[in-house]
């Protein structure tokens, strides 16, 4: 986020730089030199700026992609802070970029059921995250398949609620992994399934899940619960 991008965030709400910068916790001086740019705006002011400005949580900045190696606790509390119905009693975790939630997921080995279910909702919900990032730091860390796995249900999806155009523009992110598509069997982050079940979803996994050499069953019809 810029100082101007703040300033816009605090005029569209009408607050005086002495009414923002009391909500923000910081000094009027300081933030009149963060809106003229003479100072930058940290990533806890942004996060605070996301909160109080009721700013779409794509706005938390993105750096050089790190896994954290979330459980699954946190992982429902993010999702639920993020106002995934499916988590809505966990509203009180940590509010991230949902990019960086996404990716954090796909780059799990043992995900929640529940969590991989919702991965399909991050897309649909914020269609304006930072793709050029998301899929940049997929391929550098070999989660393209399972990325673009996602996002085809996440397409599908879209379709079902009769929102073709984001059907349409999700459909069309899976269209740009295609040249990086990895030839290697995977899992959709649950690498502890036993050889039985590989087999098994090896002859009954969802035509799109073989195209992307996943072993998963996860599908649109999973998901109704989940997206109401």
């Amino acid at each position: 986020m810029t100082g101007a991008e703040l300033k816009h965030a605090r005029l569209t709400v009408r607050w005086t730089q002495q009414q923002a910068a009391h909500r923000l916790g910081v000094t009027q001086a300081y933030l009149s030199m963060v809106e003229r740019g003479s100072r930058p705006v940290s990533a806890e002011l942004t996060a605070k700026v996301v909160e109080v400005f009721q700013i779409s949580p794509t706005a938390l900045p993105l750096g050089p992609y790190r896994f954290r190696a979330l459980d699954e606790k946190q992982f429902k509390e993010a999702l639920g802070a993020l106002a995934y119905a499916g988590f809505s009693y966990l509203r009180g975790g940590e509010r991230m970029n949902p990019a960086d939630l996404l990716l954090q997921a796909l780059d799990s080995e043992d995900l929640d059921a529940r969590v991989a279910e919702a991965l399909p909702w991050l897309p649909v919900a914020f269609p304006q995250m930072d793709w050029v990032w998301l899929t940049r730091n997929a391929k550098l860390h070999d989660r393209q398949n399972r990325l673009a796995y996602v996002v085809h249900v996440a397409s599908q999806v879209a379709e079902r609620k009769g929102d073709r155009a984001l059907a349409a523009s999700l459909a069309s992110r899976v269209q740009e992994l295609e040249r990086s598509r990895l030839a290697q069997e995977d899992t959709l982050c649950s690498e502890r399934i036993t050889k039985a079940e590989r087999r098994w979803l090896a002859t009954n996994r969802p035509e799109a899940a073989e195209h992307w050499n996943l072993l998963t069953n996860l599908s649109v019809n999973h998901l109704d619960h989940a997206f109401h």
